[in-house]
């Protein structure tokens, strides 16, 4: 049954984003072209709500029953574009899953030139989440930029700034080390508003060479290698993001990293490690103690699905806590 005024059941674009076959938003596009139906009727409306029991069908194919919410940590590396589809034929992230990976979305995008930590799930409605800025959660860098910083301009950047009329947050940048004409930057922003870093960091005088995610809200990169996607425990995602029931972490087997099924990734040379050490996250955001192993304090808080919900200081990481890895060479 749907209904299209009743509290009842869940909005169909939200039914579509949990089932894991797209956005809420790419789900509201696909209404608008008229490709979804409930019980054999095409919709016009991403608001009508249905009931567990509807059948919906997107192009004539039943959709999936939503499984419960998993995430996987993935290694982007270098040259590959945040999207199902390039039209500049660009390697994508998804070409590059392995063939037994499910249906996924990213939380968040990261540029084409950009590495690291990027998160994977099979529920839309969860990455739409994870991604508000209301969440709170920090997402940290390190940033190799051509110029010499002034200390003072990158600590001024914790008020905001004010770049070509978009206003940015609060943002935590710390000088690591110069290199001669180039230096380390440790960089924490809270919005990750579309090439946010870039922007800024130009403003400043500086260009970026390099630009590495180390960290989103609790989950890290740790010593995952470039081009790797490992599925963060469902104990994590149950217990830390306040999703599932404790019998659905045991139908399924914890799996290792998993390497890329087409060829090998686009980035070139001897491997680097970006540094995430453990001492410098704020603790809201530390998925572990320092000591490999050892569990952090509980969690001070969790992110919700639910429409009302928002993240507090959820701890959590995969598999057991990350080694600190080496800093990236020259």
């Amino acid at each position: 049954m749907t209904k299209e005024t009743s509290p009842e059941g869940e909005r169909i674009a939200k039914r579509i984003a949990r089932a894991g076959h797209c956005s809420r938003r790419e789900a509201e596009l696909l209404i608008a072209d008229g490709r979804v139906s409930v019980d054999g009727k095409v919709i016009a409306s991403p608001a009508l709500n249905v009931g567990p029991s509807a059948k919906v069908t997107i192009d004539g194919q039943a959709l999936a029953e939503p499984e419960p919410p998993r995430i996987w940590r993935y290694h982007k590396p270098d040259g590959l574009v945040t999207s199902n589809r390039d039209p500049q034929g660009r390697p994508t992230v998804f070409e590059k899953l392995p063939d037994n990976m499910p249906r996924v979305i990213s939380v968040g995008r990261l540029d084409l030139t950009s590495e690291g930590l990027l998160l994977l799930t099979n529920d839309g409605e969860l990455a739409r989440r994870m991604e508000l800025p209301a969440t709170g959660w920090a997402r940290r860098y390190r940033v190799r930029v051509h110029g010499m910083p002034d200390e003072a301009a990158l600590k001024a950047l914790e008020k905001g700034v004010t770049v070509d009329g978009v206003r940015y947050g609060g943002i935590q940048a710390t000088l690591e080390r110069q290199q001669g004409s180039n230096a380390w930057l440790s960089v924490t922003i809270r919005e990750g508003k579309n090439r946010e870093i870039r922007k800024v960091m130009q403003h400043l005088g500086l260009h970026v060479a390099r630009l590495i995610r180390i960290s989103y809200g609790p989950f890290q990169l740790g010593d995952l290698e470039t081009g790797l996607v490992e599925e963060v425990p469902r104990r994590i995602v149950r217990d830390q993001l306040g999703l599932g029931s404790p019998n659905e972490a045991k139908h399924r087997e914890e799996p290792k990293a998993r390497r890329p099924h087409k060829g090998k990734p686009p980035h070139k040379g001897p491997r680097r490690k970006p540094e995430a050490a453990a001492d410098d996250i704020p603790m809201d955001d530390k998925p572990w103690a320092a000591k490999r192993g050892k569990p952090a304090a509980r969690p001070t808080g969790r992110l919700s699905v639910r429409p009302t919900g928002s993240a507090g200081g959820a701890t959590g990481g995969a598999r057991g806590g990350p080694a600190k890895p080496k800093r990236p060479g020259r």
